[in-house]
């Protein structure tokens, strides 16, 4: 069973709902969970966020974390996943953030950086991750894949 079927069955078996915000991965993460037949019971809610208008303006993350902290940064990722959560009145919320390359990369927060925000049980947990590549395509993929891991860990127990 591949990664997104099985938690798209974790998240049925425990009757669950998902929400995703996502900047870096722009729409993967959904893609990947509304992959899997029977998703919808799921799954209601995704929102794409890569302007940081569109953080503040339609997902709800407040304005001045992000020019404090900055779009790419634990305090938006956490933001992001709570947002998320709580505009689908679902158990979960999962955000992605970073910089998928092969621009934009600081010391800092080179390319293949990626903060993953999961919000579950009024709880938020933040997990920076760096690929060490500049290869957006596969940055993308393994963001994704780390976020829907992580979901499985924090189901698992």
């Amino acid at each position: 069973m591949k990664l997104n079927e099985e938690v798209v069955a974790l998240l049925a078996q425990k009757g669950l709902k998902i929400a995703t915000a996502e900047s870096c991965t722009g729409g993967l993460l959904a893609k990947l969970i509304t992959d899997v037949s029977g998703a919808s019971e799921v799954f209601d809610y995704g929102i794409v966020s890569y302007a940081n208008a569109i953080k503040w303006g339609q997902l709800g993350v407040q304005r001045q974390t992000v020019e404090t902290f900055g779009a790419v940064s634990e305090q938006t990722a956490s933001e992001m996943a709570q947002c998320a959560a709580k505009n689908a009145q679902a158990d979960i919320g999962l955000a992605t953030t970073g910089i998928a390359g092969p621009t934009g990369g600081t010391p800092e927060k080179p390319n293949g950086t990626c903060y993953i925000g999961l919000y579950y049980r009024e709880k938020t947990k933040v997990y920076r991750i760096n690929t060490g590549l500049s290869e957006r395509a596969k940055n993308r993929q393994a963001f994704a894949e780390k976020a829907l891991q992580l979901v499985k860990e924090e189901l698992n127990g």
